[in-house]
Protein backbone atom coordinates (compact mmCIF):
# COMPACT_ATOMS: atom_id res chain seq x y z
CA UNK A 1 0.00 0.00 0.00
CA UNK A 2 1.53 3.39 -0.82
CA UNK A 3 2.01 6.02 1.80
CA UNK A 4 0.32 8.95 2.51
CA UNK A 5 3.09 11.47 1.21
CA UNK A 6 0.52 14.43 0.99
CA UNK A 7 1.50 17.16 4.11
CA UNK A 8 -1.73 17.68 5.50
CA UNK A 9 -0.85 21.72 4.74
CA UNK A 10 -1.80 20.99 1.60
CA UNK A 11 -4.97 18.79 1.91
CA UNK A 12 -6.34 20.88 4.64
CA UNK A 13 -5.87 23.82 2.26
CA UNK A 14 -7.09 22.42 -0.85
CA UNK A 15 -10.32 21.85 0.69
CA UNK A 16 -10.88 25.29 1.75
CA UNK A 17 -9.73 26.68 -1.36
CA UNK A 18 -12.17 28.01 -4.52
CA UNK A 19 -10.89 27.07 -8.02
CA UNK A 20 -11.10 30.84 -8.39
CA UNK A 21 -9.14 31.50 -5.46
CA UNK A 22 -6.64 29.07 -6.69
CA UNK A 23 -5.91 30.60 -9.92
CA UNK A 24 -6.22 34.21 -9.21
CA UNK A 25 -3.54 33.73 -6.17
CA UNK A 26 -0.99 31.83 -8.55
CA UNK A 27 -1.37 34.38 -11.30
CA UNK A 28 -0.24 37.21 -9.13
CA UNK A 29 2.70 34.94 -8.48
CA UNK A 30 2.45 35.34 -4.82
CA UNK A 31 3.59 32.27 -4.45
CA UNK A 32 6.80 32.69 -6.78
CA UNK A 33 7.67 35.48 -5.00
CA UNK A 34 7.71 34.66 -0.91
CA UNK A 35 9.54 30.79 -2.22
CA UNK A 36 12.26 32.41 -4.18
CA UNK A 37 13.28 34.69 -1.21
CA UNK A 38 13.74 31.21 0.97
CA UNK A 39 15.10 29.29 -1.83
CA UNK A 40 18.54 28.30 -2.48
CA UNK A 41 20.00 30.83 -5.25
CA UNK A 42 20.11 27.59 -8.30
CA UNK A 43 16.37 27.55 -7.67
CA UNK A 44 15.37 31.15 -7.44
CA UNK A 45 17.56 32.80 -9.95
CA UNK A 46 19.49 34.81 -7.68
CA UNK A 47 22.86 35.71 -7.72
CA UNK A 48 25.24 34.38 -5.43
CA UNK A 49 26.60 36.61 -2.63
CA UNK A 50 30.01 37.49 -2.09
CA UNK A 51 29.88 37.84 1.57
CA UNK A 52 26.33 35.84 2.32
CA UNK A 53 24.01 37.04 4.95
CA UNK A 54 20.28 35.63 4.74
CA UNK A 55 18.19 37.26 6.56
CA UNK A 56 18.31 39.98 9.23
CA UNK A 57 17.19 43.76 9.78
CA UNK A 58 18.71 46.01 7.30
CA UNK A 59 19.93 48.64 10.12
CA UNK A 60 22.24 45.54 11.13
CA UNK A 61 24.91 45.21 12.52
CA UNK A 62 24.31 48.68 14.17
CA UNK A 63 28.46 49.29 14.15
CA UNK A 64 31.33 47.04 12.70
CA UNK A 65 31.60 43.98 13.96
CA UNK A 66 34.32 41.85 15.97
CA UNK A 67 32.31 38.51 15.82
CA UNK A 68 30.44 36.52 13.32
CA UNK A 69 29.66 33.41 15.46
CA UNK A 70 28.81 32.31 18.65
CA UNK A 71 29.26 29.57 20.51
CA UNK A 72 28.08 28.92 23.98
CA UNK A 73 29.63 26.50 26.17
CA UNK A 74 26.55 26.79 28.94
CA UNK A 75 27.57 24.10 31.61
CA UNK A 76 24.02 23.13 33.21
CA UNK A 77 24.23 22.81 36.73
CA UNK A 78 26.64 25.52 37.87
CA UNK A 79 30.43 24.96 37.88
CA UNK A 80 32.42 26.08 41.21
CA UNK A 81 34.77 28.76 40.43
CA UNK A 82 36.28 28.61 44.12
CA UNK A 83 37.30 24.37 42.75
CA UNK A 84 38.38 25.34 39.59
CA UNK A 85 39.68 28.91 38.44
CA UNK A 86 39.17 31.01 41.40
CA UNK A 87 41.96 30.32 44.09
CA UNK A 88 41.34 31.25 47.52
CA UNK A 89 44.31 30.80 50.09
CA UNK A 90 42.12 31.85 52.78
CA UNK A 91 39.85 29.36 52.76
CA UNK A 92 42.31 27.11 53.44
CA UNK A 93 42.77 28.90 56.62
CA UNK A 94 39.79 29.21 57.22
CA UNK A 95 38.87 25.22 57.04
CA UNK A 96 35.62 24.35 59.10
CA UNK A 97 35.40 27.83 60.68
CA UNK A 98 32.50 29.54 59.78
CA UNK A 99 32.99 32.36 57.38
CA UNK A 100 32.17 36.04 58.93
CA UNK A 101 28.79 37.18 59.06
CA UNK A 102 30.47 40.49 57.41
CA UNK A 103 31.74 38.26 54.59
CA UNK A 104 28.37 36.58 54.34
CA UNK A 105 26.18 39.48 55.14
CA UNK A 106 23.16 36.43 55.64
CA UNK A 107 22.67 36.96 51.43
CA UNK A 108 19.56 34.81 50.12
CA UNK A 109 21.06 31.25 49.70
CA UNK A 110 18.75 28.01 48.57
CA UNK A 111 16.60 27.01 50.55
CA UNK A 112 19.09 24.20 50.95
CA UNK A 113 21.03 25.60 52.84
CA UNK A 114 18.84 28.29 54.62
CA UNK A 115 19.98 29.10 58.28
CA UNK A 116 22.55 26.36 58.06
CA UNK A 117 26.19 27.26 59.53
CA UNK A 118 28.55 28.64 56.43
CA UNK A 119 31.60 26.57 57.33
CA UNK A 120 34.44 27.45 55.47
CA UNK A 121 36.21 24.76 52.35
CA UNK A 122 39.42 24.81 50.18
CA UNK A 123 39.24 24.11 47.19
CA UNK A 124 38.88 20.61 46.39
CA UNK A 125 42.60 20.15 44.56
CA UNK A 126 45.36 21.80 44.00
CA UNK A 127 46.01 25.19 41.76
CA UNK A 128 49.02 25.99 39.50
CA UNK A 129 49.25 29.47 37.62
CA UNK A 130 49.74 29.20 33.85
CA UNK A 131 50.81 30.84 30.65
CA UNK A 132 52.00 34.03 30.09
CA UNK A 133 48.84 35.45 32.37
CA UNK A 134 49.60 34.06 34.96
CA UNK A 135 45.97 32.61 35.42
CA UNK A 136 44.99 30.31 38.09
CA UNK A 137 43.79 26.47 37.33
CA UNK A 138 42.93 23.37 39.20
CA UNK A 139 44.61 20.13 38.27
CA UNK A 140 41.68 18.45 36.76
CA UNK A 141 41.76 20.88 33.52
CA UNK A 142 45.20 20.43 32.61
CA UNK A 143 44.17 21.17 28.49
CA UNK A 144 42.51 24.44 29.60
CA UNK A 145 45.30 25.53 31.57
CA UNK A 146 47.07 25.24 28.29
CA UNK A 147 45.14 27.47 26.51
CA UNK A 148 45.09 30.72 29.10
CA UNK A 149 46.85 32.97 27.23
CA UNK A 150 44.06 32.98 25.00
CA UNK A 151 41.24 33.52 27.50
CA UNK A 152 39.89 35.91 28.79
CA UNK A 153 38.60 34.84 32.61
CA UNK A 154 35.66 37.34 34.51
CA UNK A 155 36.00 36.23 38.15
CA UNK A 156 33.32 38.75 38.89
CA UNK A 157 30.04 37.50 37.51
CA UNK A 158 26.81 37.99 39.68
CA UNK A 159 23.71 37.07 39.05
CA UNK A 160 20.09 37.04 40.69
CA UNK A 161 18.52 34.06 40.63
CA UNK A 162 19.72 31.04 42.87
CA UNK A 163 17.87 28.20 41.67
CA UNK A 164 18.82 26.80 38.08
CA UNK A 165 15.79 26.99 35.51
CA UNK A 166 15.63 30.67 36.30
CA UNK A 167 19.47 31.05 36.16
CA UNK A 168 19.80 29.64 33.20
CA UNK A 169 16.95 31.59 31.38
CA UNK A 170 17.89 34.63 33.13
CA UNK A 171 21.57 34.00 31.15
CA UNK A 172 19.84 33.55 28.11
CA UNK A 173 16.49 35.80 27.41
CA UNK A 174 17.06 37.99 30.29
CA UNK A 175 14.72 37.49 32.64
CA UNK A 176 14.38 34.58 34.71
CA UNK A 177 10.47 34.09 33.63
CA UNK A 178 10.49 31.75 30.77
CA UNK A 179 8.65 33.71 27.63
CA UNK A 180 11.31 36.06 26.26
CA UNK A 181 13.45 35.39 23.14
CA UNK A 182 16.66 33.37 23.77
CA UNK A 183 19.62 35.27 22.88
CA UNK A 184 20.28 32.49 19.63
CA UNK A 185 17.18 34.01 18.48
CA UNK A 186 17.66 37.75 19.02
CA UNK A 187 21.01 37.41 17.11
CA UNK A 188 19.54 34.91 14.37
CA UNK A 189 16.58 37.91 13.88
CA UNK A 190 19.19 40.87 14.02
CA UNK A 191 21.40 39.45 11.46
CA UNK A 192 20.12 36.26 10.14
CA UNK A 193 22.47 33.56 8.97
CA UNK A 194 25.23 33.23 6.28
CA UNK A 195 24.16 29.95 5.65
CA UNK A 196 20.73 28.64 4.11
CA UNK A 197 21.66 24.78 3.81
CA UNK A 198 21.58 24.88 8.21
CA UNK A 199 19.51 26.75 10.66
CA UNK A 200 20.87 29.82 12.30
CA UNK A 201 20.40 29.09 15.58
CA UNK A 202 21.57 25.17 16.89
CA UNK A 203 21.24 23.59 19.82
CA UNK A 204 23.60 19.93 21.30
CA UNK A 205 23.04 18.58 25.05
CA UNK A 206 25.00 16.09 26.70
CA UNK A 207 25.68 14.22 29.57
CA UNK A 208 28.21 11.86 31.04
CA UNK A 209 27.38 8.44 31.52
CA UNK A 210 28.42 8.07 34.51
CA UNK A 211 27.16 11.61 36.18
CA UNK A 212 24.77 11.03 38.69
CA UNK A 213 23.84 14.66 38.75
CA UNK A 214 21.82 16.83 36.01
CA UNK A 215 19.51 19.18 35.15
CA UNK A 216 16.69 19.28 32.97
CA UNK A 217 17.41 20.95 29.68
CA UNK A 218 14.05 22.66 29.45
CA UNK A 219 12.96 23.97 25.43
CA UNK A 220 12.05 27.63 26.57
CA UNK A 221 16.26 27.51 27.21
CA UNK A 222 16.38 27.88 22.96
CA UNK A 223 12.89 29.50 22.45
CA UNK A 224 11.86 32.50 19.98
CA UNK A 225 9.52 33.54 22.80
CA UNK A 226 7.18 36.47 20.97
CA UNK A 227 9.85 36.70 17.51
CA UNK A 228 8.60 34.38 15.11
CA UNK A 229 9.37 30.94 15.56
CA UNK A 230 11.23 30.64 13.14
CA UNK A 231 14.47 32.09 15.28
CA UNK A 232 13.84 29.38 17.93
CA UNK A 233 16.77 27.20 18.18
CA UNK A 234 16.85 24.04 16.25
CA UNK A 235 17.75 21.23 18.34
CA UNK A 236 20.16 18.42 17.29
CA UNK A 237 19.33 14.94 18.49
CA UNK A 238 22.31 13.05 20.42
CA UNK A 239 21.64 9.54 18.82
CA UNK A 240 20.48 8.49 15.26
CA UNK A 241 19.65 11.42 12.88
CA UNK A 242 20.22 14.78 14.66
CA UNK A 243 17.11 16.03 13.33
CA UNK A 244 14.00 13.55 12.60
CA UNK A 245 12.79 13.05 8.78
CA UNK A 246 16.12 13.63 6.83
CA UNK A 247 15.33 11.22 5.05
CA UNK A 248 11.92 10.67 2.59
CA UNK A 249 9.24 8.01 3.38
CA UNK A 250 9.25 5.05 0.87
CA UNK A 251 7.85 5.67 -2.81
CA UNK A 252 8.75 9.47 -2.05
CA UNK A 253 11.45 10.70 -4.10
CA UNK A 254 13.61 14.43 -3.46
CA UNK A 255 11.95 15.71 -7.09
CA UNK A 256 8.37 14.99 -6.15
CA UNK A 257 9.04 16.48 -2.81
CA UNK A 258 10.62 19.39 -4.58
CA UNK A 259 7.40 19.58 -6.44
CA UNK A 260 4.96 19.16 -3.63
CA UNK A 261 6.82 22.00 -1.43
CA UNK A 262 6.81 24.03 -4.49
CA UNK A 263 2.97 23.44 -4.53
CA UNK A 264 2.61 23.64 -0.75
CA UNK A 265 4.74 27.12 -0.67
CA UNK A 266 2.03 28.70 -3.52
CA UNK A 267 -0.84 27.86 -1.35
CA UNK A 268 0.69 29.11 1.35
CA UNK A 269 1.95 32.29 0.45
CA UNK A 270 -1.91 33.10 -0.73
CA UNK A 271 -2.93 32.16 2.81
CA UNK A 272 -0.53 34.81 3.78
CA UNK A 273 -1.41 37.54 1.29
CA UNK A 274 -5.24 36.92 2.58
CA UNK A 275 -3.78 36.69 6.77
CA UNK A 276 -0.75 38.56 6.98
CA UNK A 277 0.03 35.85 9.77
CA UNK A 278 4.30 35.65 9.99
CA UNK A 279 3.89 32.02 11.29
CA UNK A 280 2.46 31.23 7.48
CA UNK A 281 5.79 32.58 6.19
CA UNK A 282 7.84 30.29 9.10
CA UNK A 283 6.15 27.20 7.85
CA UNK A 284 7.58 27.95 4.51
CA UNK A 285 11.01 28.61 5.63
CA UNK A 286 10.62 25.45 7.86
CA UNK A 287 9.72 22.96 4.99
CA UNK A 288 12.45 24.78 2.67
CA UNK A 289 14.97 24.25 5.41
CA UNK A 290 14.21 20.65 6.09
CA UNK A 291 14.62 19.73 2.41
CA UNK A 292 18.04 21.70 2.65
CA UNK A 293 19.26 19.60 5.41
CA UNK A 294 18.00 16.39 4.07
CA UNK A 295 21.54 17.04 2.16
CA UNK A 296 23.61 19.39 4.33
CA UNK A 297 23.58 17.67 7.99
CA UNK A 298 24.50 14.17 6.60
CA UNK A 299 27.59 15.95 4.97
CA UNK A 300 28.47 18.12 7.98
CA UNK A 301 28.18 14.99 10.36
CA UNK A 302 30.31 12.78 8.59
CA UNK A 303 33.33 13.19 10.37
CA UNK A 304 35.72 11.08 7.89
CA UNK A 305 37.07 14.35 6.55
CA UNK A 306 38.82 15.36 9.88
CA UNK A 307 42.25 14.15 10.46
CA UNK A 308 43.51 11.91 12.86
CA UNK A 309 45.22 14.36 14.51
CA UNK A 310 42.08 16.69 14.76
CA UNK A 311 39.79 14.34 16.22
CA UNK A 312 42.49 13.17 18.93
CA UNK A 313 42.86 16.83 20.22
CA UNK A 314 39.18 16.57 21.02
CA UNK A 315 39.75 13.45 23.25
CA UNK A 316 38.19 9.49 23.69
CA UNK A 317 34.76 10.33 22.93
CA UNK A 318 34.74 12.53 20.48
CA UNK A 319 33.02 10.09 18.12
CA UNK A 320 30.60 8.84 20.60
CA UNK A 321 27.22 11.21 19.41
CA UNK A 322 26.14 12.87 22.69
CA UNK A 323 29.36 13.30 24.22
CA UNK A 324 30.08 16.90 24.47
CA UNK A 325 33.41 16.46 22.52
CA UNK A 326 31.33 15.40 19.66
CA UNK A 327 29.35 18.13 20.01
CA UNK A 328 32.26 20.94 20.65
CA UNK A 329 33.85 19.61 17.45
CA UNK A 330 30.51 19.91 15.53
CA UNK A 331 29.72 23.54 16.76
CA UNK A 332 33.21 24.11 14.82
CA UNK A 333 32.05 22.32 11.92
CA UNK A 334 28.59 24.68 12.40
CA UNK A 335 30.23 27.96 12.32
CA UNK A 336 32.76 26.83 10.08
CA UNK A 337 29.45 26.60 7.63
CA UNK A 338 27.83 30.01 8.25
CA UNK A 339 25.63 29.08 11.30
CA UNK A 340 25.05 31.95 13.66
CA UNK A 341 24.78 30.81 17.08
CA UNK A 342 25.67 27.70 18.62
CA UNK A 343 24.35 26.83 22.07
CA UNK A 344 26.25 23.83 24.05
CA UNK A 345 24.16 22.63 27.47
CA UNK A 346 26.26 19.81 29.14
CA UNK A 347 24.52 18.69 32.34
CA UNK A 348 26.02 17.56 35.63
CA UNK A 349 27.51 20.42 37.50
CA UNK A 350 24.99 20.25 40.78
CA UNK A 351 27.18 19.01 43.19
CA UNK A 352 25.41 19.31 46.64
CA UNK A 353 26.85 16.56 48.03
CA UNK A 354 29.01 14.67 45.80
CA UNK A 355 31.80 17.19 44.69
CA UNK A 356 34.43 14.30 45.73
CA UNK A 357 32.94 11.98 43.37
CA UNK A 358 31.24 13.80 40.27
CA UNK A 359 33.89 16.94 39.85
CA UNK A 360 36.35 15.07 38.93
CA UNK A 361 34.14 13.51 36.26
CA UNK A 362 32.94 16.76 34.66
CA UNK A 363 36.34 18.36 34.66
CA UNK A 364 37.50 15.07 32.63
CA UNK A 365 34.63 15.33 30.47
CA UNK A 366 34.15 18.66 29.52
CA UNK A 367 38.25 19.89 30.26
CA UNK A 368 39.75 18.81 26.55
CA UNK A 369 37.03 19.12 24.12
CA UNK A 370 36.50 22.97 25.65
CA UNK A 371 40.28 23.47 24.91
CA UNK A 372 40.62 22.07 21.67
CA UNK A 373 37.60 23.59 20.47
CA UNK A 374 39.60 27.10 21.16
CA UNK A 375 42.36 25.74 19.65
CA UNK A 376 40.74 24.19 16.30
CA UNK A 377 39.17 27.32 15.57
CA UNK A 378 42.31 29.65 16.36
CA UNK A 379 44.74 27.07 14.04
CA UNK A 380 41.43 27.28 11.10
CA UNK A 381 41.71 31.23 11.53
CA UNK A 382 37.83 30.87 12.96
CA UNK A 383 38.51 32.15 16.35
CA UNK A 384 39.54 35.55 15.11
CA UNK A 385 35.37 35.96 14.22
CA UNK A 386 33.96 33.35 16.47
CA UNK A 387 33.48 34.34 20.35
CA UNK A 388 33.55 31.44 22.76
CA UNK A 389 32.22 31.41 25.83
CA UNK A 390 32.12 28.83 28.82
CA UNK A 391 30.72 29.10 32.20
CA UNK A 392 27.24 28.33 34.12
CA UNK A 393 23.88 30.22 35.89
CA UNK A 394 26.10 30.81 38.48
CA UNK A 395 28.77 29.17 40.79
CA UNK A 396 29.04 27.22 44.11
CA UNK A 397 29.40 28.27 48.10
CA UNK A 398 32.88 28.62 49.31
CA UNK A 399 31.11 26.98 52.19
CA UNK A 400 30.48 23.30 52.78
CA UNK A 401 26.93 21.61 52.42
CA UNK A 402 26.85 18.36 53.87
CA UNK A 403 29.31 16.37 56.07
CA UNK A 404 32.77 17.74 56.50
CA UNK A 405 33.85 14.75 57.42
CA UNK A 406 32.63 12.05 55.21
CA UNK A 407 34.03 12.33 51.81
CA UNK A 408 31.34 11.46 49.93
CA UNK A 409 28.94 13.62 51.59
CA UNK A 410 29.46 16.77 50.73
CA UNK A 411 29.40 19.53 48.22
CA UNK A 412 28.79 23.28 47.37
CA UNK A 413 25.31 24.84 47.44
CA UNK A 414 24.14 27.56 44.40
CA UNK A 415 26.24 30.90 45.00
CA UNK A 416 25.26 33.81 42.46
CA UNK A 417 26.99 36.52 44.50
CA UNK A 418 30.31 35.76 42.64
CA UNK A 419 31.39 33.14 39.74
CA UNK A 420 33.97 33.11 37.28
CA UNK A 421 33.39 32.54 33.24
CA UNK A 422 35.41 32.93 30.40
CA UNK A 423 35.70 34.18 26.98
CA UNK A 424 37.86 33.57 23.78
CA UNK A 425 38.09 35.01 20.66
CA UNK A 426 35.44 37.66 18.37
CA UNK A 427 37.45 40.84 19.41
CA UNK A 428 37.84 39.84 23.24
CA UNK A 429 41.33 40.76 25.15
CA UNK A 430 43.15 36.95 25.51
CA UNK A 431 45.39 36.24 28.10
CA UNK A 432 43.84 38.74 30.81
CA UNK A 433 41.78 38.37 34.82
CA UNK A 434 38.65 40.62 34.97
CA UNK A 435 37.83 41.44 38.17
CA UNK A 436 37.88 39.21 41.29
CA UNK A 437 35.83 38.47 44.40
CA UNK A 438 37.07 38.56 48.14
CA UNK A 439 39.41 36.34 49.74
CA UNK A 440 36.52 34.17 50.60
CA UNK A 441 35.28 33.98 47.27
CA UNK A 442 31.75 35.02 48.26
CA UNK A 443 31.42 38.37 46.59
CA UNK A 444 32.42 39.71 43.69
CA UNK A 445 33.91 42.90 45.14
CA UNK A 446 35.99 44.90 41.55
CA UNK A 447 35.08 45.05 38.38
CA UNK A 448 31.76 43.64 38.99
CA UNK A 449 29.44 42.21 36.23
CA UNK A 450 25.98 41.20 35.92
CA UNK A 451 24.07 39.14 33.72
CA UNK A 452 23.08 42.57 31.68
CA UNK A 453 26.27 43.76 30.80
CA UNK A 454 27.37 39.98 30.01
CA UNK A 455 24.78 40.08 27.37
CA UNK A 456 25.20 43.77 26.12
CA UNK A 457 29.06 42.52 25.58
CA UNK A 458 28.30 39.71 23.35
CA UNK A 459 25.49 41.56 21.35
CA UNK A 460 28.46 44.79 20.87
CA UNK A 461 31.33 42.03 19.52
CA UNK A 462 28.89 41.09 16.98
CA UNK A 463 27.95 44.30 15.98
CA UNK A 464 24.68 45.53 17.89
CA UNK A 465 23.53 48.29 19.96
CA UNK A 466 21.67 46.16 22.85
CA UNK A 467 19.69 49.14 23.21
CA UNK A 468 18.68 49.38 19.77
CA UNK A 469 17.83 45.79 19.03
CA UNK A 470 13.89 45.67 20.33
CA UNK A 471 10.77 44.05 18.70
CA UNK A 472 7.75 45.57 20.25
CA UNK A 473 5.57 43.15 22.09
CA UNK A 474 2.00 43.98 24.20
CA UNK A 475 2.82 47.29 23.41
CA UNK A 476 6.14 47.71 25.00
CA UNK A 477 9.46 47.50 23.61
CA UNK A 478 11.41 44.60 24.59
CA UNK A 479 15.09 43.75 23.98
CA UNK A 480 17.48 40.87 25.87
CA UNK A 481 19.20 43.19 28.41
CA UNK A 482 15.47 44.14 29.57
CA UNK A 483 16.80 48.03 30.40
CA UNK A 484 19.61 47.27 31.82
CA UNK A 485 23.02 46.89 30.95
CA UNK A 486 26.50 48.07 29.67
CA UNK A 487 29.03 47.01 27.55
CA UNK A 488 32.36 45.77 29.80
CA UNK A 489 34.43 47.59 27.45
CA UNK A 490 38.03 46.93 30.05
CA UNK A 491 37.96 43.33 28.02
CA UNK A 492 37.87 44.44 24.21
CA UNK A 493 40.73 44.23 21.97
Amino acid sequence: MQPNIIPPDFLNHAAQMTRRQLFAGSAMGLGSAALASMMAPDLSGAEPQPSPRFGGLPALPHHAPKAKHVIYLLMNGAPPHVDMFDYKPELEKWRGKEIPESVHQNQRVSTMTQGAKKLAFPAFTGFKQYGKSGAWACDFLPHTASIVDDLCFIKSMHTNAVNHAPGITFFLTGSEMPGRPSMGAWMTYGLGSETQDLPGFVVMTSRDKEATCGQIFYDFYWSSGFLPSKFQGVKFRGAGDPVLYLSNPDGMSREVRRGLLDDLAEFNAEHFAEFGDPEINTRIAQYEMAYRMQASVPELTDFSTETKAGLEMYGPDVEREGSFAHNCLMARRLVERGVRFVQLFHAGWDHHRNLSTQFEIQCRDTDQPAAALVKDLKQRGLLEDTLVVWGGEFGRTPFIQGNINERTQWGRDHHPYAFTTWMAGGGIKPGITYGKSDDFGFNAVENRVDVHNFQATILNQLGIDHERLTFKFQGRQYRLTDVHGKVVKDILA
